[in-house]
């Protein structure tokens, strides 16, 4: 995982295209990734972190690297998409490529956007979504099943992977999506070959009017949260069109904007820190003159495997990993510090990183 990347969904005139400028304009310069400017509808945007600050002042580090996120924008999302109406399949491609789904819901009345069903209805703007993804999902099964049928006959082993998979068939013809099926740990690793779009989790962006600032509470986003709570999924109300006003600003002066507006952050941020949480995900930081950085990994993974994420090498030549709390390395300005205090930890390859933990790893 280099970094975090959600699909972003949502019908026409929901505020998803004025969400993803937001996001685009608050993306990485193109330079930093090569891919940026080939695919418009990719956004890539720093994760937010004020830690990275303090540890890179007192590290003196010639640079800042933060964790990143990366946003597609799936467009075309139609009635009928599963069929190919709108931009359909093309789009529904991009999005099997991605961790999870930011399904971008209108909770706002306004005479000036016109919905596209005639009326602001937010569960029934889900359903639409939601049934066009399984069905892509039901027509991937069945070939994929027709496919197997033909391989069994000689391949035994095959045989659990295609009864798993009749199983979802039937779950995908009853209009549910595949995460909502209830499946041993075995049958999930039979299902994990391939991408099917229901099974991933999915936030959703409750997009409401500046006029509920700065509380972005109403009736609208209420039956978002029941609707999101029964899936086991989260909402994140965010005003888009502001979104977009901070996009434009400069980086000292959208904090003011957003302190007069008693918005203690921006609805990207918080978006962000939601899927973190959504995907269980956790960041560590590793500082020093010549960059301090932070590293997107998997909350419950250890020393070794984190090391990994640096670079192979790290992972397999792994003796020690130097620890000390992001609070610590503050209080005593300098790990040599840290370590005086007794506040160093020296962690062999099975302890589990915790989110903020600085560390140093010691390798062959």
């Amino acid at each position: 995982m280099s970094n975090l990347s959600c699909g972003i969904v949502g019908l026409p005139n929901v505020g998803k295209s004025t969400l993803f400028n937001a996001v685009t304009r608050k993306a990485a310069a193109a330079a930093n990734y090569p891919f940026c400017t080939i695919d418009p509808n990719i956004g890539i945007v720093d994760v937010a972190d004020a830690r990275l600050k303090e540890l890179s002042d007192l590290s003196h580090s010639k640079k800042i690297i933060p964790a990143a996120m990366t946003f597609v924008d799936i467009a075309g999302l139609v009635k009928g998409a599963s069929k190919g109406e709108g931009l359909g399949n093309q789009f529904l491609t991009n999005i099997r490529e991605t961790d999870a789904i930011v399904h971008v819901v209108r909770c706002f009345e306004s005479s000036d956007v016109i919905h596209v069903n005639g009326k602001v209805d937010p569960i029934a703007d889900i359903e639409v979504i939601n049934l066009e993804l399984i069905l892509s999902d039901l027509q991937s099964a069945e070939n994929i099943a027709s496919r197997l049928e033909k391989q069994v006959k000689s391949k035994k082993e095959l045989v659990p992977v295609l009864e798993v998979l009749k199983k979802a068939i039937t779950h995908f013809n009853e209009g549910k999506p595949l995460r909502s099926l209830d499946l041993t740990e075995e049958e999930k690793t039979h299902l994990s070959a391939y991408p099917f779009l229901t099974r991933k989790k999915v936030l959703y962006a409750a997009n409401v009017s500046e006029d509920d600032l700065p509380s972005m509470e109403n009736a609208y986003v209420a039956q978002v949260r029941e609707f999101a709570e029964k899936e086991g999924n989260s909402v994140i109300p965010i005003c888009a069109k502001l979104e977009e006003e901070i996009a434009q600003l400069p980086l000292e002066e959208s904090d003011a904007f957003l302190q007069s507006l008693g918005l203690p952050s921006s609805g990207l941020d918080r978006l962000i820190k939601a899927a973190f949480e959504m995907l269980g995900l956790i960041t560590y930081i590793t500082t020093g003159e010549i960059e301090t950085r932070a590293w997107t990994i998997s909350k419950g993974m250890n020393a070794q495997e984190a090391a990994g994420k640096i670079h192979t090498d790290l992972q397999k030549g792994f003796i020690r990993a130097e620890v000390v709390v992001y609070e610590d390395m503050i209080k005593y300005k300098s790990r040599p510090s840290a370590r005086e205090a007794g506040k160093a930890r020296s962690e062999g390859k099975e302890y589990i990183v915790q989110d903020g933990d600085v560390i140093l790893f010691f390798h062959n």
